[in-house]
């Protein structure tokens, strides 16, 4: 199972879905990444918040060391500063904790900050410090989470700024477009990560008709399409699944394509449905 890689502003690549780990019982996350591993997924999303972070690894560390013939440069791990490690000193501490459970990983593929939600300084403080942790090796890409537009002007627009946000990573469905922040990223070269693609299942569990005869015509389920409709919108969708049956099913979008008038049909652009917490619109 193979899917396309896109290429970060910083040059680096990153894989086109990613398995996002939020919700995934601790006792369950390593052996549902080693699985995902197994079945072709070489990206996965956790953070600070999930309180899955070294399970997350182990199954990442046990793959690799399993399968030699798999390089750790194949494999993009991405994790979140939690609002309490905002600001300098935290940052730098949170940053080391990270590099002390990172083990055989070696490094972190990308570290974004999970929300604007702890104020100005407090951000411009954080960048600073990822920018340094970058510059060390210890971080490849850096980006933001929740983020709005003027979230990430500030950044454009501060004096101390040397590496803009690779990704800025937020809620995006059908329902809950966020057309014009996701075009603005894209045309600041700025990657958007679409995570809750599946809505968290609340629109799985019984699909709109209009989507059900997509599904049908290409013999696919609503996760399917979901994800099809994030990847064609030029998205890095991040489905999460605590199901192993579906891992396989949810990167098996290869074979088949929207055409623009399908698209059109799933495209929800008066619905404003989020499933998780909304901040974009923070000071």
């Amino acid at each position: 199972m193979s899917y396309r890689s896109i290429t970060l502003n910083s040059g680096n690549t990153i894989p086109s879905i990613g398995l996002g780990c939020y919700n995934i019982p601790t006792s369950q996350t390593s052996s549902l990444v080693y699985e995902a591993l197994k079945v072709g997924y070489r990206h996965f999303d956790t953070a600070v918040l999930y309180g899955n972070e070294s399970q997350v690894i182990k199954g990442i560390s046990l793959f690799l060391r399993d399968n030699p013939q798999v390089e750790r440069s194949q494999i993009f791990y991405t994790t979140k500063l939690w609002n309490n490690q905002l600001g300098k000193k935290a940052t730098e501490k949170a940053i080391d904790t990270m590099m002390d459970q990172i083990g055989d990983l070696k490094y972190i593929d990308l570290l974004l900050i999970h929300s604007p939600l702890p104020g100005q300084q407090r951000r411009l403080e954080s960048w600073g410090v990822m920018q340094e942790a970058v510059q060390q090796g210890k971080i490849k890409n850096i980006g933001v989470s929740n983020y709005g537009k003027h979230h990430i002007e500030e950044l454009f627009n501060w004096s101390q700024l040397k590496i803009p946000p690779a990704v800025n990573q937020i809620e995006i469905s059908p329902w809950c477009m966020r057309q014009e922040l996701a075009q603005w990223c894209l045309k600041n070269d700025i990657q958007v990560e679409a995570y809750a693609p599946l809505t968290h299942g609340y629109k799985l569990e019984s699909p709109p008709a209009e989507l059900k005869k997509i599904m049908t015509k290409y013999n696919k389920s609503a996760a399917q399409i979901l994800i099809k409709w994030s990847l064609e919108k030029g998205y890095i969708p991040l489905p999460k699944t605590k199901t192993p049956s579906r891992l396989i099913s949810n990167i098996s979008v290869n074979d088949f394509e929207l055409t623009a008038e399908e698209m059109k049909i799933i495209d929800q652009p008066d619905a404003y449905e989020p499933t998780d917490w909304e901040c974009t619109d923070a000071p």
